[in-house]
C-alpha cells in the first residue's frame, strides 16, 4: 500500500516453562530408572565387555545344520505356529462372548426409549458391565509367562498349557480392543432396529457386529502376529513349542544350535507377519 505504514509490534514470544518443567520431570525420571535398575550401560564398551562379547557371538558359528536336530526344529516351529493359531481362536471367541456385556449402557440401549427398564435391571446391567471391564482388565494384566506356569501346573507341560495361556490373555487383550471398537460405531442401525421393537442383544447382533467386524477381525490377525513370538518364549517354562529348544540349548551352552533356533523364528515370525498383512489387505478390500 502507497503512503501507510503500519507499525505492527510481534509480541515477545513467551518461554514455554511448561514444557521445561516436563522436560525436566521426564530426564528425572529417567535417572531415577537408571539408579534403580542399578544400569551400567558404559559396561558395554569396555575392553573386557566388547571380548566377552566377541567371544560369544562367535560360539554361534556355523550354525548346527545335522539332519536330526533340524527335523527337531520343524517340529517344534510347527508346533510354535499350532499354539499361536490355538490361543489366538480361544482368546477371539472368549472376547467375542464377553463383547456384549462389556458393550456400554449407550450403546446397548441406544433407541429404546420406550422399553421400560426398573431400578434393579439397571443396576444389574451396570454391575455386569463393570465387572465384565474388570475381568478383562484382569485377564490381560497377568502376563502370557505368568498364565503358561498356572497352567503348566494344571495340564502339564506341553504346547496345550502353552495355548491356555494365550488364550487367557489375549481374551483380555482382545476384549479390550473389540469393545473400544464397537463403542465407536454410529448408532443409527441399531436405534433403527431398536425402535422397530427389536431386543437390546438382537439389535447388538444385527446393528452393532456387522458394523465393526471387519476391524475386529484386523486386531485379531494383528494379535496373532503377536502371540507368535510369545509362542516362542512360553517354552522356557515348560509350555511347548521352540522355546523350549531355546531353553536346552542356553542351559546346555549349545551357541550353534541357539542360532539355528533364532534363525527358525526369524523365518517363522516373517511369514506369518506376510500372511497376516495379505489377510488383512484382502479384508480391507472386500469390507
Amino acid at each position: 500500500m502507497t503512503g501507510t505504514e503500519f507499525n505492527v509490534r510481534i509480541p515477545p514470544r513467551s518461554i514455554a516453562w511448561g514444557k521445561w518443567g516436563w522436560l525436566a520431570a521426564l530426564a528425572v525420571l529417567l535417572v531415577w530408572s537408571y539408579s534403580v535398575g542399578e544400569g551400567e550401560i558404559l559396561s558395554l564398551f569396555t575392553r573386557e565387555g566388547f571380548i566377552q562379547f566377541k567371544s560369544y557371538i562367535k560360539n554361534f558359528w556355523p550354525p548346527t545344520t545335522d539332519g536330526a536336530f533340524l527335523s527337531i526344529v520343524g517340529h517344534a516351529a510347527l508346533e510354535t505356529l499350532a499354539i499361536s493359531i490355538g490361543g489366538t481362536a480361544i482368546a477371539a471367541a472368549l472376547a467375542m462372548g464377553l463383547l456384549y456385556f462389556a458393550s456400554s449402557e449407550d450403546l446397548i440401549g441406544a433407541g429404546g426409549e420406550w422399553d421400560a427398564t426398573a431400578p434393579y435391571q439397571k443396576m444389574l446391567r451396570r454391575g455386569i458391565f463393570i465387572s465384565s471391564r474388570a475381568l478383562l482388565n484382569m485377564l490381560r494384566t497377568i502376563p502370557e509367562i505368568v498364565w503358561a506356569i498356572f497352567f503348566v501346573f494344571a495340564v502339564g507341560l506341553g504346547p496345550f498349557a502353552g495355548t491356555l495361556a494365550l488364550g487367557i490373555h489375549n481374551a483380555g487383550v482382545l476384549g479390550k480392543l473389540y469393545a473400544e471398537t464397537i463403542e465407536n460405531i454410529p448408532r443409527g442401525p441399531v436405534e433403527a432396529l431398536r425402535a422397530s421393537g427389536s431386543s437390546r442383544f438382537t439389535a447388538f447382533s444385527y446393528g452393532a457386529i456387522p458394523q465393526a467386524s471387519s476391524q475386529l477381525i484386523a486386531y485379531s490377525l494383528y494379535r496373532w502376529e503377536v502371540n507368535i513370538r510369545a509362542a516362542a518364549i512360553l517354552g522356557f517354562v515348560g509350555a511347548g513349542g521352540i522355546g523350549q529348544q531355546i531353553h536346552i540349548s542356553i542351559s546346555l551352552f549349545l551357541e550353534s544350535r541357539l542360532a539355528t533356533l533364532t534363525i527358525a523364528i526369524l523365518i517363522l515370525v516373517n511369514a506369518v507377519d506376510l500372511l497376516s498383512g495379505y489377510l488383512r489387505r484382502r479384508l480391507e478390500a472386500r469390507f
